[in-house]
């Protein structure tokens, strides 16, 4: 009998800038041959600031969402904005209702550990039984298995150690994407 794949694949060992690097090539080679669904951050591009939250982009859309509160040049304090955080999971969620192949989602984090943020996002992908690629924050890792169980993989940000993964996804039984039982 052959192994069951893993659906779920999270990317660690590298910055968050190089995780959402990766996600957006990703996005990119597969977008012509799959249906995405799902979110990759962006920073706000604002010098001189301590909070590196800033956007996140749909993969499906293109739609933008603010995530942060400017607190100002020198702030040394990080405020994330929830309120942009479900806007963006809510169109996640709508997008994953119309159909997909695979989500991508930014990263579990603080908001998402608390049951905010894009945790309604993960828990539509989780629910749907699709795929899904993200990153997760070390800090949040039980939180994560709480939710997502410890049935994932764990990659490094590598395009050909995630094409790998995805191909041995597309290639389940049946050829095509199977729900995880």
């Amino acid at each position: 009998m052959d192994k069951p794949v893993n659906r779920i694949a999270v990317v660690r060992g590298t910055s968050g800038v190089d995780a959402q690097d990766v996600f957006r090539t990703v996005v990119e080679h597969w977008r012509p041959t799959i249906r995405l669904a799902g979110l990759i951050a962006e920073h706000h591009g604002l010098a001189d600031r301590a909070c590196s939250a800033g956007f996140l982009r749909s993969v499906t859309s293109g739609q933008r969402f603010s995530i942060f509160h400017d607190l100002g040049p020198g702030s040394a304090e990080c405020h994330l904005d929830g309120t942009g955080a479900l806007s963006a999971a809510d169109a996640v969620q709508r997008d994953i209702a119309a159909g997909c192949d695979l989500a991508v989602l930014s990263k579990f984090g603080k908001l998402e550990a608390g049951g905010q943020g894009l945790f309604g996002a993960f828990k539509a992908a989780l629910e749907a039984q699709i795929p899904l690629l993200t990153s997760v924050s070390p800090a949040y890792e039980k939180q994560w298995e709480k939710l997502a169980g410890r049935s994932y993989i764990v990659l490094p940000a590598d395009l050909d150690r995630i094409s790998a993964w995805w191909q041995s996804i597309w290639n389940a039984p049946g050829g095509t994407v199977q729900a995880a039982h």
